[in-house]
């Protein structure tokens, strides 16, 4: 369980953000392409657009990136992506698909066709975080 101090203090910073109480959006991006120029840069983007998209403060924003990954997309071996996208709450998979997808493909070159996107509404009893779980 949340400790409930912590709880009353988040909800105290944030009284206009409720959904600050359902934190941890995570992002996990898996491509083929060997390397990417600025990993560093994408994975940035994808934190502040994960927060922007879920409404929720970019301090509870996961962002992975994984390169190299053997894939095939459509049975062909050309560039591709497979996007995880998690959350407790606040996802909006139509806007969340047009945007990552979008930054994807400006980042890395990998057409919107070769990007699959999965989102996940995650239970708070099912995530966990410093010791606890949320629900």
């Amino acid at each position: 369980m949340v400790n409930i101090q912590v709880l009353a203090l988040l909800a105290r910073e944030c009284q206009a953000s409720p959904s600050i109480l359902e934190p941890m959006p995570l992002i996990n991006v898996r491509t083929s392409l060997p390397a990417l120029k600025d990993g560093s840069a994408l994975l940035q983007e994808l934190s502040s657009e994960l927060a922007n998209q879920t409404g929720k403060p970019e301090a509870y924003v996961m962002t992975l990136l994984e390169t190299g990954v053997p894939m095939t997309f459509a049975g062909s071996h050309e560039p591709c992506a497979y996007v995880e996208v998690k959350s407790i709450g606040a996802l909006r998979p139509p806007a969340m698909t047009a945007a990552f997808c979008e930054l994807i493909q400006a980042r890395t070159g990998i057409p919107a066709n070769r990007v699959y996107i999965g989102f996940e509404d995650v239970q708070a009893s099912c995530w966990g975080w410093n010791g606890n779980t949320f629900g």
